[in-house]
């Protein structure tokens, strides 16, 4: 029976994980957290736990920074990064920080149930794009502290917030009842999104504000 913590600052998502991992019975979820902070303090009254399913953008502490901590202090807990972020620096940064794998949120239950065991078992699970991308990080190594890539781009509040809610793997449906909108203004609102940010899909819109700092 494999041991499993989940960190993620959305409810709504940490739900959606426990029901993925309940079709099988290899696992048991001792405990959530809503934050890296939470976690490192659940984790300090019980760190009989063999692996971590672990968001990156959550406050006060983030993933990659709780995985570091983590790693330093109980070096043989498992930790696999479970976002919707598959950008360069981020997987630079988790990997660095000691994270034993990448997987996406929209994982299927049996892809997410082999990734566990891989890396319960001393491999290293990463979806092909992730996987795809760390190699070329060590191919063309990319210095990410010194970047200047922020430009000039200015959304509506109501844009950031459709914006915020999309980053935590929310639907236009969950959007639209959150926001009290209905679902085509949602879709408007995404539409509008990526053209102001020039991007194709949400993944990259996501991305590119948090590079700009509007999210």
């Amino acid at each position: 029976m494999i041991k499993i913590a989940i960190a993620d600052d959305n409810h709504f998502l940490i739900k959606t994980i426990q029901e993925k991992l309940s079709f099988f019975e290899d696992f048991v979820v001792k405990f959530t957290a809503i934050d890296g902070n939470d976690l490192i303090k659940k984790l300090e009254n019980n760190h009989n736990i063999d692996l971590i399913l672990m968001d990156i953008e959550m406050p006060d502490v983030n993933g990659i920074e709780a995985t570091n901590i983590i790693k330093s202090r109980y070096p043989q807990i498992k930790i696999i990064m479970l976002t919707v972020f598959d950008n360069d620096e981020n997987i630079f940064n988790a990997i660095k920080a000691g994270a034993d794998g990448y997987l996406l949120k929209e994982i299927n239950p049996k892809d997410l149930f082999q990734g566990i065991q891989e890396t319960f078992n001393g491999g290293a699970a990463m979806n092909p794009s992730i996987a795809y991308k760390a190699l070329n990080l060590l191919r063309n190594p990319v210095d990410f502290g010194s970047r200047e890539n922020q430009e000039e781009i200015k959304l509506s509040t109501r844009e950031i917030e459709v914006l915020e809610h999309l980053s935590k793997g929310l639907n236009y449906i969950n959007i639209a009842d959150n926001l009290i909108l209905s679902p085509s203004t949602v879709r408007k609102h995404i539409e509008n999104i990526y053209t102001k940010l020039q991007v194709h899909n949400k993944l990259e819109a996501i991305q590119k504000a948090k590079n700009n700092n509007l999210i």
